[in-house]
């Protein structure tokens, strides 16, 4: 495909110009390139969730709650003492198919200093 780039003072592409026919493919909300996702809602959609928490769980593929612990620089050991549980435990806690339980959102809502909201999910 043969594209332009339109280059901002410091040399920067800024913009790009490219063929109709792909411009029209792009918006055209009818083309079958694109695919829906399912998406589930629950009560925690309006939680916001720091962007460096978000980055965490998305570099290291890890849940929300282990993304908190690791945010907050703890290791698994010393959460899971201020919990008052074994490591083994917040591991299974930790798993990224799990959903805390409101108690242990709240545990470690106070241990990472969030909302118990914010470790949902």
């Amino acid at each position: 495909m043969d594209l332009q780039y339109i280059t901002n003072q410091q040399g920067e592409a800024v913009f790009v110009v490219l063929p109709i026919e792909t411009y029209r493919r792009l918006i055209d909300e009818d083309d079958n390139q694109w695919t829906d996702i399912a998406v589930e809602s629950n009560e925690f959609d309006d939680t916001a969730i720091p962007n460096d928490v978000v980055g965490i769980m998305a570099d290291k593929d890890v849940s929300q709650i282990a993304a908190w612990r690791i945010y907050r620089g703890l290791t698994q050991a010393q959460a899971a003492q201020q919990a008052d549980i074994s490591q083994a435990a917040l591991s299974q806690i930790e798993r990224k198919d799990s959903q805390p339980q409101a108690q242990t959102r709240e545990i470690f809502a106070k241990i990472y200093n969030c909302l118990p909201e914010q470790l949902a999910g």
